[in-house]
Formats: structure tokens, sequence, C-alpha cells
């Protein structure tokens, strides 16, 4: 298998998430995948933290607000009521790190989103992939990322009322969903045409404009911060003005 070093002084999506952890403080948490439970550690101020993976091996220590569920996430919301496991409170903050393929992160998506609220906000990685080889269904290098790309390209066409934003850091970037809309049922009851549509897609029509089509933003945390209504931390009279009509603009292709 390939392997693609990254520069250290590039700080990693791990280190993204506990920031986005500190500053949107989630009272209520949820993640899809959770393997060794690094990530997850980043929800225990959280009230209530969900864990979904079919086979968690955790390295930390369970807290008294956790509860990590054996099994897929298709089980998982076929099985419970997330409303209830959270305690009748709806999702403040998700992370979808199962599966590397489309249809699952579609699905994972669409589940999530029924719990959440609008100013709720769903994290999604491997959203900006290095090259064809590493974005596409088959692994056959050492970093991977599938196909969960294609998520960002459909909600794009299918569902433009969502803010959606793909952070550039390594190793494969980290896609931001916002102002989600909880009673939506539009990808649900169009799920297998969807499918159909994504699924056979591959990475190379967009590879050159990857940026565009994926909503590419760099790594820059007072850039981030503007995603959540917060100005970014700057003399310069307009700067928060003009990067939020740039994202405006990156979110509905224009």
């Amino acid at each position: 298998m390939r392997f693609w070093p990254f520069k250290r002084s590039r700080a990693n999506y791990y280190e993204l998430l506990k920031r986005l952890h500190a500053f949107l403080k989630p009272g209520t948490y949820v993640e899809i995948g959770i393997r060794q439970g690094e990530s997850f550690e980043f929800a225990r101020a959280a009230a209530h933290a969900i864990g979904v993976d079919p086979n968690p091996l955790l390295r930390y220590p369970l807290w008294s607000e956790a509860k990590v569920f054996p099994m897929t996430s298709d089980e998982f919301f076929a099985s419970h009521d997330l409303h209830k496991e959270l305690d009748g409170n709806p999702v403040e903050l998700a992370f979808i790190d199962g599966m590397h393929l489309f249809e699952f992160a579609l699905r994972d998506f669409i589940n999530l989103e029924r719990y959440a609220r609008r100013s709720s906000t769903i994290l999604v990685h491997d959203c900006y992939p290095i090259d064809a080889i590493t974005a596409s269904r088959e692994r056959t290098t050492q970093t991977w990322s599938g196909d969960v790309w294609k998520l960002i390209v459909c909600l794009k066409k299918f569902r433009p009322d969502l803010e959606l934003t793909t952070i550039d850091v390594p190793p494969t970037g980290l896609g931001i969903i916002r102002n989600l809309d909880p009673g939506s049922t539009f990808l649900q009851s169009r799920l297998e045409s969807i499918c159909q549509e994504f699924i056979p897609l591959d990475f190379e029509p967009i590879a050159s404009e990857k940026a565009r089509h994926l909503n590419r933003l760099e790594n820059d945390w007072n850039r981030i911060r503007i995603l959540f209504g917060v100005r970014a931390k700057t003399g310069v009279a307009g700067v928060f003005e003009s990067a939020l009509s740039a994202f405006r603009g990156a979110s509905t292709g224009r």
C-alpha cells in the first residue's frame, strides 16, 4: 500500500475536532465510528455522549454520561430512538467517521439530521481526498478516504438549503454541515435513486476543481469561526463581511 506523509506543522483533524468541541461546547454528542475512542474523548464535557461502532476497541475508560453501542449505525438507528438515548434532547454535535463509502455516510447523515435542530452541526471525516486512488471505493492504499467526498457533491445538488464547507485539514479533510432541517424527507424519499446516481461517480471529473466542487476552506481557525457566526479576530475592517460572502458563494456554487 502507498502512504502519504504529512508535515507535522499542519494541524490534523483531531486537533480541529478538539478545538470545535471546546468552542461549541455541545450538550449532546453522537459519533459514528469511534474505533479506539480518540475523538470520542473530546466529548467528556457533554451531558450525553453516544458512540456507535460495530467493533469498538476503546483505549480509554468510559465516563458516566457516555454510552457506546457495539453495532453498525444502520442497526442502531433501526432499533433505537436517539431522542430517548439523549434524554429527550436533540443532537447538538455529531461526527460521521464510519464506513468510508458514500451510501453509508449518506444514511448516517439522514438519520442524524432527523434528531438534530437547525443550529446543530454535523461533521464528516474524509470529505477532501488526496487523489483519485485514495478517493475510490476500493481500498488499495494505507491512507484511504473512500468515496465519502460524494456526500458533499450530493448535498450541494439536492439540499441547497444546507451550509456546506470542507476544511482542508490533513489527512483527508473535515466536512462541516450546518443549517440542518430535521423535518426534511427529501433525501430519504429518494435514497435509492440518489445512490444509483452517485455510487458510480468517479473522482477524476472533479479533481481539477475539487476545491470548488467540495466547498474547500483552508484550515484557518479565524475563518472557521465565521461559519458559526463569530467574527474573526482581526483589526482589518471588512474582512468578516467579505469572508462570509465568499463562503455563501461557495455554498451555492456561484
